[in-house]
């Protein structure tokens, strides 16, 4: 069984599958927007900020099995700072997430009219908002389709956010996904409707596909991995002295939940330090502004420094109301920083509650401050539940996940 896979800009999850395909001998071919060659002399020559940016999309399967159509996807990474905003307006603009996807989807779809017989693949595994034309070309060629949904249903997304709009109308503008065009959220059910088989990354995800109307596939859940362990950790001791370190990184939204966040934060007073790191959704929404304030605010941090900074804090909160995984959470795992997050997040499918992290309520702001309560009152579970993060996140390398996944492509096909 041969398989095109199709991405825009890659990740950690679309390099382990692509890895774990090549391996297997199942890889026709991987059609993305930018791919690096890391071989190629000219890379050498760039400046050193450039070179670290552009090595980022790398691959890692021999070049032959790329095939790239960088235009739209250059254009969204230079025309902003060129002072061309517009361009990367959302949906509209020539070079937004939505063009760069929709391009793509265009090209796989020729492409595939294009291939010879002998040449076809099995099957094309496609991602969300970028799998219709493909899906639908594919469907004429006799190709199967597989579908990966990376986050929760949007009929789901507009019950569960729209209900935010009400219990913290302050914080409505921050809700940004919910503006997609009425043609964009057609498309994606009619990429679903296209799918014979359905991936997706938590169990959460999977429950979201059920506001579908009608029927799909079966849907089968792989969750993701976890990066490298940190091979050694400390533990600093909380005190009187010393507040409990709290930390919250991802986009400042009340997607993520960031209202009840710094609301059961604030019952603690000078018991906790919460730092933030995460970049605004908007400009202009005084409650957030407020919120930051009184916190250290990091707009934004290199990988390398978010890892780190996990690992100088005692506790990672992830209140998120609607994710379809939450990779922060394995991150922090892997550095030994216990997590507390919500059931609408890949927490229950990588979390024993009070063993290697905490489960709570999503859209609670009383279950988040009991959690961070119950740990103030005994601060000795820092350790042992974050060395028992650790020993989780060792028993599933990306490259399980990789495996699993292309086992379960195999069973169901």
């Amino acid at each position: 069984m041969k398989l095109l896979l199709s991405h825009p800009t890659g990740n950690e999850f679309v390099r382990a599958l692509i890895n774990a395909l090549s391996q297997q001998g199942m890889l026709a071919e991987f059609d993305t927007t930018v791919a690096a060659d890391p071989a190629s002399p000219w890379i050498k020559v760039l400046p050193g900020s450039v070179r670290k940016e552009w090595l980022r999309r790398t691959y890692p399967i021999p070049q032959n099995e790329i095939v790239s159509h960088p235009l739209r996807e250059l254009g969204r990474m230079i025309l902003p700072r060129l002072g061309l905003k517009s361009a990367v307006k959302h949906e509209t603009g020539w070079a937004s997430v939505d063009a760069v996807y929709r391009s793509l989807d265009h090209k796989v779809a020729d492409r595939l009219s294009a291939l010879k017989n002998g040449s076809k693949p099995d099957a094309i595994y496609a991602y969300e908002d970028g799998a219709l034309h493909s899906f639908t070309r594919a469907k004429q060629l006799g190709i199967k389709c597989i579908y990966d949904l990376p986050i929760g249903y949007w009929r789901a997304a507009r019950e569960m956010l729209g209900a935010e709009r009400e219990r913290w109308p302050d914080w409505a503008e921050t809700l940004t996904g919910l503006r997609d065009s009425q043609l964009k959220l057609e498309c994606k059910d009619e990429e679903l409707r296209l799918a014979e088989s359905i991936f997706v990354a938590s169990s959460f995800t999977a429950k979201t596909l059920g506001y579908f109307p009608g029927n799909l596939p079966k849907v089968q859940v792989i969750p993701y991995a976890f990066p490298p362990v940190l091979g050694e950790r400390s533990y600093e001791t909380v005190t009187a002295a010393r507040p409990l370190k709290l930390l919250f990184v991802g986009g400042l939204s009340q997607r993520k939940g960031i209202a009840d966040l710094f609301a059961a934060v604030k019952i603690f007073g000078s018991r906790v330090q919460l730092t933030v790191v995460g970049s605004k959704m908007v400009d202009d929404c005084a409650v957030l502004n407020e919120a930051l304030a009184q916190h250290l605010w990091i707009p934004s941090l290199p990988h390398a420094a978010v890892l780190k900074l996990m690992r100088e804090n005692d506790v990672l909160l992830f209140p998120s109301l609607f994710e379809g995984f939450g990779l922060v959470i394995t991150e922090a795992m892997a550095q030994g920083t216990p997590v507390i997050t919500t059931d609408r997040t890949a927490g229950p499918d990588i979390i024993t509650h009070n063993e290697n992290g905490w489960l709570i309520e999503a859209g609670s702001t009383e279950s988040l401050r009991a959690a961070i309560e119950n740990i103030l009152m005994k601060p000795q579970l820092i350790e042992a539940v974050g060395r028992s993060a650790m020993a989780t996140a060792q028993k599933r390398p990306w490259a399980a996940y990789g495996q699993q996944l292309v086992g379960a492509i195999i069973r169901n096909n």
